[in-house]
């Protein structure tokens, strides 16, 4: 049987550029996992390995692997740093015992740092923090460590500390141990020596070995008492304190080091063995019923249970679907037949694998704590769960962020079109935060996605893999409706032709809802002139119209119905009429409610060396945004602002020409605004306008 104490399931993630896929290439290399190290800037590293990954350099889709360090088998995840592909990171997390948490020596905490970082404190995964780049120039650990807790409310526990800096960076002091690692310059992590601390370091050494002695004993009544008695905890128990610190997010131990110059990473893998859990010490996946809510009853790390796996990533490769799985529970072998509990399906294993980036190693079994992908899943999306078929459950599932941007799209000859619909279809069951629809009035197939990035690599990817050259429309936002105001009305729906016909009459209250409250719909009906049977027809007609607002057409967002009295038929009446006269009721009241549009606005987080903090900030002021924060740092500033998306289209081209090509920005989705009159007069207008035409055709 698998000892689960010696299984590690980690994650990799950081803002772009701090250097996930560097120190994962380390790992790999030092786990004798590779043998030749391939760097990002020139496109081969191991676990970049879709050709738009290797020419931006940036990670675009998780990606596994498998190692070995010190008899523990890990099972590593690099993630995406870039704001368009954060549920990369998201749905990793949620399948992850613990994760390394890479921060840049000179950059410090970054936009997409904190993103991650949430998401995690989300998924209450334990992390380990590793300083890196501390080669560079403006590198600063203490900068850094001051960031994590302000930025971040965190509380880092130094473990190691840097022995020189930018340049002058030979090395890494470890606290406990009192010992000090310094690398050559040949570049190779092996050649480095084991000596005592430098002397100038001696003093700082001790006032952080104190610190961290301090907060270690804290997780041990007796060990604190003993401390304060004067008696100095031996580094096994100081060990073993940490790791419950690390297990319960009382702290986060932190490292420093450069993964591209190979030094410090051996430090790190030390602490994913000696500081991050198994897969049986975190808490159990909670079982969820058909509607998500919780049962009380949990998916406990055990092989003796019965099967449970989350279906966290699907993946179309060169050999076919790969669904990629974490293990909870039980064992998996090949042959035997699974229920999907969403679909109430089953499905016979034929081949699992256990992936090496886009390489791959055949197995014949998977249990509790695995991390494996299966071949050739036929109805398995993202967030399903795998159980055994005679003890049906279900996971807590995932929940993905709306798109907000889209794009029409059309193959450029007729051909085109089915060999577009199976690649986006492909696509689509990769990618949960990607949606495809089509335009009712044009016919257009509407892609949306998270951004203008996401988007771009999405079209490459369609005609460089899939072969389907598109001709690209200009991107869409997402706006929508709502309401201003509440209104009191009645609506009759009566319709007689001969035989039963149809008799249904509603009174009601249309309001505005709370800010994400969606559609709420309550009765206040005393009495029985609407009989309760017909209420649920009746929020079903009213929600069936929220897809498309009386304005210019887009969703209605944050609308609460009450009915309060009406009348019925005995002969006439029924669900279909009741449900007519909702949609009836739903056209006749929002436009006397003040309808209004509002748009998605972004919370944008822009760097700008001192010089063009000026400009920066006027060219978001035009944009319509709303300066929150100013932070001065070494080498710049960074402003942070709410901006709505529609101005921020081709935003990066504009802040490289103000900033003379040093400024970098990153935005997400933060929350919808009303339109200014003018934006608003002007979009239901181009709306308008853009459908009479596409009606013409």
């Amino acid at each position: 049987m698998t000892d689960l104490s010696l299984y590690r399931n980690i994650g990799i993630f950081a803002h772009v550029d701090a250097g996930k896929t560097t120190t994962t290439e380390r790992i790999l290399k030092l786990t004798g996992k590779i043998h030749k190290l391939g760097e990002v800037h020139d496109g081969e590293s191991t676990t970049d390995f879709m050709v738009q990954e290797a020419e931006r350099g940036i990670t675009i889709q998780s990606a596994a692997v498998s190692c070995f360090w010190k008899g523990h088998r890990f099972n590593v995840i690099d993630t995406p740093g870039h704001v368009d592909f954060t549920v990369e990171v998201y749905r990793s997390l949620k399948v992850l015992d613990g994760g390394i948490g890479v921060f840049c020596g000179s950059g410090g905490v970054e936009p997409q740092s904190e993103t991650n970082w949430r998401y995690a404190n989300d998924s209450k995964v334990s992390r380990v923090i590793f300083v890196n780049k501390l080669d560079r120039m403006g590198a600063d650990f203490y900068r850094v460590v001051g960031q994590i807790k302000k930025v971040l409310a965190a509380n880092p526990l130094v473990m190691t500390l840097p022995i020189g800096i930018e340049e002058n960076f030979v090395g890494v002091v470890d606290i406990l141990t009192r010992q000090a690692y310094i690398w050559d310059d040949s570049g190779l992590p092996e050649n480095f020596k084991v000596t005592d601390v430098p002397a100038d370091m001696v003093e700082k050494v001790e006032k952080y070995r104190s610190e961290l002695v301090e907060t270690a004993v804290e997780q041990d009544d007796d060990l604190m008492m003993a401390y304060m008695d004067g008696e100095e905890p031996s580094i096994e128990d100081l060990k073993r304190c940490i790791r419950k610190g690390t297990r319960d997010l009382a702290f986060f131990p932190t490292f420093c080091g450069s993964a591209f110059k190979n030094k410090g990473v051996q430090n790190i893998l030390d602490a994913v063995v000696d500081y991050l859990p198994a897969p049986h010490e975190v808490n159990p996946q909670p079982l969820t019923d058909e509607e998500g809510n919780p049962i009380g009853k949990f998916a406990k790390v055990d092989a003796s249970e019965p099967f449970r796996a989350l279906a966290f990533k699907i993946m179309d490769d060169r050999f076919g679907a790969l669904t990629f799985i974490r293990v909870y529970s039980g064992v998996l072998n090949k042959g035997d037949t699974l229920l999907n509990s969403f679909t109430g399906k089953t499905e016979r294993i034929g081949r699992m694998c256990e992936m090496q980036a886009d390489d791959r190693l055949e197995i014949s079994t998977a249990t509790a704590g695995d991390i494996v992908a299966i071949v050739g899943m036929k109805n398995v999306q993202t967030g399903h769960t795998l159980c055994d078929p005679k003890h049906p459950c279900t996971l807590e599932a995932m929940v993905f962020p709306e798109p907000v941007i889209s794009i029409a799209v059309a193959p450029k000859d007729k051909g085109g079109s089915e060999k577009m619909g199976v690649a986006i279809g492909k696509m689509v069951a990769e990618d949960p935060t990607f949606r495809v629809e089509t335009d009712i009035d044009s016919g257009e197939t509407i892609l949306k996605g998270m951004g203008e990035l996401h988007l771009d690599i999405k079209v490459d990817i369609l005609k460089r893999t899939y072969g389907v050259d598109l001709i690209v429309g200009e991107p869409q936002v997402a706006y929508r409706e709502t309401i201003t105001k509440e209104v009191e009305d009645s609506y009759t729906h009566k319709k007689q032709s001969g035989g039963s016909g149809q008799y249904g009459k509603i009174d009601y209250k249309i309001r505005p809802g709370e800010p994400n409250s969606g559609f709420n719909f309550k009765s206040s009906v005393v009495g029985g002139n609407v009989p309760k049977e017909f209420f649920p027809a009746i929020e079903k007609g009213f929600k069936g119209m929220m897809s498309t607002g009386t304005l210019a057409g887009f969703p209605v967002l944050d609308v609460e119905v009450e009915l309060m009295d009406g009348g019925f038929h005995a002969v006439d009446s029924s669900a279909i009429a009741f449900e007519i006269a909702a949609k009836g009721a739903f056209r006749q009241s929002i436009p006397k409610a003040g309808p209004q549009l509002i748009e998605p606005i972004m919370k944008v987080d822009v760097f700008s060396p001192d010089d063009h903090v000026g400009d920066v900030i006027g060219d978001l002021n035009r944009r319509r945004g709303m300066i929150k924060d100013q932070e001065a740092g070494v080498t710049g500033v960074r402003v942070k602002a709410d901006v709505p998306l529609s101005e921020m289209f081709g935003y990066i081209g504009t802040l490289r020409t103000m900033t003379s090509g040093r400024g970098q920005f990153s935005m997400e989705f933060s929350h919808y605004m009303p339109c200014p009159a003018n934006v608003s007069e002007k979009v239901i207008a181009e709306t308008k306008a853009r459908k009479a035409a596409e009606a013409k055709k």
